[in-house]
């Protein structure tokens, strides 16, 4: 169920352990990943230190964009709902210091409060 939940765009928790291992490289040392979201090919990893966003870019996943986000840079985020007609929900991270914020959308499937409520989580700590 679970590869059929990821192809029709459901964010699915992953198992940390592999997920630990497969991003060593690009953990600082002791830092420990504690929940991650996978939809599709994109995941949030929530580390006890930061957000990472990894965006797998092109046909092949093969080039990859890892987008860190220290929890105490987020100065606030938006969540906007799937409505009846725009079958989307979007999350909006904003950064101090930045313009523009970070902008994901999510199927209307996702349970967009879930993921809020995880970043809150780690937000407010």
């Amino acid at each position: 169920m679970a590869i059929f939940n990821g192809l029709l765009g459901n964010a699915s928790q992953v198992n940390i352990t592999e997920i630990q291992r497969d991003f060593a490289q690009i953990l600082a040392p002791q830092e420990k990943i504690e929940r991650a979201y996978k939809l599709i090919r994109d995941m949030f990893i929530f580390t006890d230190k930061r957000l990472i966003m990894v965006d797998k870019q092109g046909m092949t996943g093969k080039k990859t964009e890892y987008h860190s986000i220290p929890y105490k840079s987020i100065s606030h985020y938006s969540v906007e709902t799937a409505g009846h007609f725009d079958l989307d929900a979007e999350l909006r991270i904003y950064i101090s210091g930045g313009s523009l914020p970070l902008k994901k959308t999510f199927n209307k499937s996702v349970n967009i409060y879930e993921v809020q409520a995880v970043l809150s989580q780690y937000i407010l700590k």
